[in-house]
This record gives C-alpha cells, sequence and structure tokens, in this order.
C-alpha cells in the first residue's frame, strides 16, 4: 500500500513500560541533589555546574530554559551531567513541537553510552520512535533521506535490545517472569517503530520479522499485523497468502481505517486470483475474517487459487465438466466457478423446456446434456438463457462496456417455442447449486436455429454438440 495508506493509519504507540523509571525533570535534579549533598570530593561534578543546571531544570518558559542550557553547554562541555541536559532539551524541544532537534538531542544522549544510564537512553529512545512519522513527509523529500530512516530504524532496534537487556531493579519485588511480562509493550513498540522504517526503506524482508517480533509481544497489535500484510505483498516475489492472512487479522483486531483495509484486501485477493467476475470475492473475504479470526499465522492448509490455478481450470474445462463441478457442490465447485464465471461460450446446444418472456428479453429455459438423445428426452432444465429481443437498457452488462459493442437485440426469436433446440453462444454470469441452473447473459442465439415465419411450432430435432 501507498505511503498515504500509512499516514491514515495512525501509528499505533504502546506506552514502553520501564518499572521504577523517574520522570526526567525528576531523575535529573534528584541525581544532581543527591551527589551535590555528598562530599565535595567525591562528587563528579561542581557545585556551580550542579546549580547551572539546576536553574535551566527549573526554568518554566521553553525558550528561557533552552537559553540556560545552551550556556550550560557553552561553559561545561565535558560535564557528567550531560545525560540530565540532555533529557532536558529533547523533552524541552519535544513540548515545542520542534520534532528534529527533539531527535537531534535524543540521539546526543543516547550517544552517550555506557554513560548514560539504560533507562534513560531507553526513554529518550522512545521519544524517538514516537515523533519520528510526524517529520517522515519531510525527510522524504530531502537527499539524505536513506540514512535517516535506516538511523531511525537502528535506533528502534537499539531500543529493543537495551529493553531486552535491562535487569529487574532491586526495588521491583516481583519474579523474573513478571518483570520480562513488563517488557513486553515497550519490546512491541520498538520492534513495531523498526518495521514502519523497514516499510520505508522497501526492506520488506525486515519489516516482516520486525512486525512478527512486535506480533510476539503484543498479539493484538492490529497496526502492526496490517503492516505485516503490507510487507508480505511488498516482497519479491509477493507473499500472497501470508499477507492476506496478516490483513485479515487486522481488520478482525479492528484496525483504523477497517472498512478501507477490506476493501484494499479484496482488490489484492481479486489481482492474485484475475477470477472472470468479481462476484465471490466479497464471499472469499468474509470467510477469510471468519478463519483468521482465531488464529495468527496462517494455517498450511490454507490457501487461495491463483491467475494460473484458474486459467488452468479455464483450459480443462467445457460445459458438461462445468456442470459436473457446479453441481458436485464444496470446494470443487467454488473453484470452478471463480475459473468460469463470467467466461464466454462459443457454443453451447440444447432442448427448450420452457419460455418465460419478460420486459424487451426473453428466458429460454433449456436443458443441455451428454448427447442429442439425452438433451431430446429431457424435461428439466439446468440453464437459463436471457436473449434480448430489444435493446438492453443502458448500464446493462449486454448493453456492453464502455468501448465495446452491446450484444444486439434479436426479435426474431420468438418465434422459439417449448421443445425447440437451442445453439447459441454466451457469456456465464451466474448459477443457482441446487438444483443447479445455469445463468446466461450477453447471448447471441444462431439464426440458423430460429424457425422461419410459419414454421414455428414445428420443431427441429436437437443439433449435435459442438465443444
Amino acid at each position: 500500500m501507498t505511503r498515504k495508506c500509512f499516514n491514515r493509519l495512525a501509528i499505533l504507540v504502546a506506552g514502553v513500560v520501564l518499572v521504577g523509571a523517574a520522570s526526567r525533570p525528576a531523575a535529573a535534579q534528584a541525581a544532581a541533589q543527591g551527589a551535590a549533598a555528598q562530599d565535595q570530593s567525591k562528587t563528579t561534578y561542581t557545585l556551580p555546574e550542579y546549580n547551572a543546571f539546576q536553574a535551566a531544570n527549573s526554568e518554566k518558559d521553553p525558550q528561557a530554559r533552552l537559553k540556560l542550557l545552551d550556556d550550560f553547554v557553552a561553559k561545561y562541555p565535558n560535564s557528567t551531567l550531560m545525560q540530565y541536559v540532555y533529557g532536558v532539551y529533547y523533552t524541552t524541544y519535544n513540548q515545542l513541537k520542534n520534532y528534529p532537534k527533539t531527535i537531534e538531542y535524543v540521539d546526543k544522549l543516547v550517544a552517550l553510552g555506557d554513560k548514560a544510564d539504560a533507562q534513560a537512553r531507553l526513554g529518550a529512545l522512545q521519544v524517538r520512535i514516537f515523533v519520528f512519522p510526524a517529520i517522515l513527509p519531510s525527510i522524504i523529500k530531502g537527499p539524505d533521506a536513506q540514512a535517516q530512516i535506516t538511523k531511525e530504524r537502528d535506533a528502534a532496534l537499539d531500543g529493543a535490545n537495551i529493553l531486552s537487556q535491562l535487569p529487574k531493579p532491586a526495588a521491583f519485588t516481583g519474579t523474573d517472569d513478571e518483570w520480562n511480562k513488563q517488557k513486553l509493550p515497550g519490546l512491541n513498540f520498538f520492534y513495531a517503530g523498526a518495521g514502519f522504517a523497514d516499510l520505508q526503506l522497501k526492506d520488506y524482508p525486515a519489516a516482516v520479522q520486525a512486525f512478527k517480533n512486535a506480533l510476539t509481544n503484543k498479539p493484538d497489535d492490529n497496526v502492526s499485523a496490517y503492516r505485516l500484510g503490507v510487507a508480505y505483498l511488498g516482497m519479491s516475489p509477493p507473499q500472497y497468502l501470508d499477507g492476506f492472512w496478516a490483513l485479515a487479522r487486522a481488520i478482525d483486531l479492528k484496525v483504523p481505517d477497517a472498512d478501507k483495509v477490506k476493501d484494499y484486501l479484496q482488490k489484492q485477493i481479486l489481482a492474485y486470483e484475475q477470477p472472470g467476475c468479481d462476484s465471490q470475492a466479497s464471499d472469499q473475504v468474509n470467510e477469510l475474517l471468519q478463519l483468521a479470526q482465531n488464529s495468527p499465522e496462517r494455517p498450511a492448509t490454507w490457501t487461495l487459487p491463483s491467475q494460473a490455478d484458474l486459467k488452468t481450470i479455464q483450459q480443462a474445462s467445457n460445459i458438461l465438466s462445468l456442470i459436473a463441478d457446479l453441481g458436485a457442490g464444496g470446494d470443487k465447485a467454488k473453484m470452478t466457478w471463480l475459473a468460469i464465471c463470467g467466461a464466454e461460450f462459443p457454443e453451447v446446444v440444447g432442448k427448450i423446456i420452457d419460455v418465460k418472456p419478460g420486459d424487451a428479453f426473453i428466458d429460454f429455459i433449456v436443458y443441455t446434456g451428454a448427447s442429442a438423445d439425452d438433451m431430446q428426452n429431457a424435461t428439466t432444465a439446468n440453464m437459463d438463457v436471457k436473449v434480448w429481443t430489444a435493446a438492453p437498457p443502458a448500464g446493462s452488462a449486454a448493453a456492453g462496456a464502455a468501448g465495446t459493442t452491446p450484444v444486439p437485440p434479436q426479435p426474431d426469436v420468438a418465434r422459439l417455442q417449448k421443445d425447440d433446440p437451442i445453439r447459441f453462444s454466451g457469456t456465464l454470469v451466474s448459477y443457482d447449486p441446487s438444483p443447479l441452473m445455469l445463468h446466461w447473459d450477453q447471448v447471441k442465439v444462431d439464426p440458423t436455429i430460429i424457425p422461419e415465419k410459419g414454421n414455428a411450432g414445428k420443431h427441429k430435432p436437437v443439433p449435435k454438440k459442438n465443444q
């Protein structure tokens, strides 16, 4: 799906659960005050440094706060308080919605490595992943888009790595399993961010892996399920079945714009199968949605026929095999109808069982079978053959699509009667499964089979089949 579609589906942001992590101002202030209270010979910064930082951290006006931070960095460029300084920087820029500067100072904090504690780096990376989509449109237009998006992907994976290795703090009284469970929303968040960046890079295999990791940690993440489907379909070659399943899961999980995603899924299935007509696509989607409700992973047994599969059926089918396959019902009938629906047959013969005049058309209720004797002896029908006796209404299939020739009306077919033979070409438009009835439109009856004036009621023998 296009990048616009990604923007319509707002990024799902799960809060990163960092049990025991203090907020930025409180953490910075507590650390600085605690150190200042120690003997000056044991501190790693001076009291003037602490006072300068505290003045910036306490400033209520964001612009004035930034000026104080700039002054601090200019005067104490190597201060051990720098992780807290960078923390105040990025939260201030985030407050001002200056997201490029927010990311700049997040990156500076993270670049401190082990000089900054893991929870501080995690908090910074969380903010980076959160704000990145807001500046993505401007990044894409720039000359270094690839590098910036790659950096975002790496930052998200860095966050997942730091969080996965974060040890249980002493203040946490739960078990190791309970601690690891606390990490799951955060891991989901970082992997989802990595997958989003991978999609922009068109690195679809990496995106698939990232979104699968995200869903492992939060199986009900509907946006990651949707984007996983998009990533599968973007691969070369596309992994259609896995993609369809993931999109269905997203819809079942009530992804934003679910109706649009459902339309997208249906169009993708139609493009994959390229059936003769679109009438069954909606049923296929609804059936897939039911199957995917309780199964995050696509079962190996679930499949859909490809265009090549349907073409093989088309090439092997004739009117008799079609009747047999549709009459059998089940998956065989579904597959055959996908292949044959909308197909044009150049010659079909049969016997008229009944005649039903309509408004500007006649429905001939017809039986076709394996032999002339079979048809001659038939008393029930298996086909409804609609023949237009006047110009069909605009917009109907028989009127012809734009750029095509409409089927000419045949008023002379009114001379055909019950028990007469019929030979025609036409398009299969639908069928009733029980009792089996094929419905034809865009029909052209062979003029040689129509009785001449004055000969109506003088039945000719049913012609031999020519298929």
